[in-house]
């Protein structure tokens, strides 16, 4: 009996990842991350097993061409390779996605990339 109970109140890696990004945005949503960039939610599809992170950026870094001048690709790579918290959906193969929007032009999107396993 001890046993069913804690099995049915044990949370999968989808149920997990749903509610750590539902979470992160109720609490900390829209926070500033750095000058120019404001993370503006989280979110995760369990049919795609896929974490996304969505961000606003104003000022100089409102602009594809600076932004892409700064390999925004490369940084972000080497961010989901060496973030400890990622290890577990890391090891389940989930993806990660980074969108960077606009403040200029509204709902514009300046930079969008995606890191599966075989980037990791």
């Amino acid at each position: 009996m001890m046993a069913a109970l804690l099995t049915a109140c044990q949370e999968t890696l989808e149920e997990r990842g749903a509610r750590e990004a539902r979470d992160y945005t109720e609490k900390h949503c829209p926070a500033p991350v750095a000058p120019q960039v404001v993370m503006d939610s989280m979110t995760f599809d369990k049919a795609t097993h896929t974490f996304g992170y969505y961000y606003t950026l104003d000022g100089v870094l409102d602009d594809s061409a600076n932004l892409q001048r700064n390999s925004p690709r490369d940084l972000l790579l080497n961010q989901v390779r060496n973030t400890t918290n990622l290890k577990l959906y890391k090891e389940a193969g989930y993806r990660f996605r980074y969108v960077y929007h606009s403040t200029r032009n509204k709902g514009a999107v300046l930079f969008d990339a995606m890191f599966g396993p075989k980037d990791y």
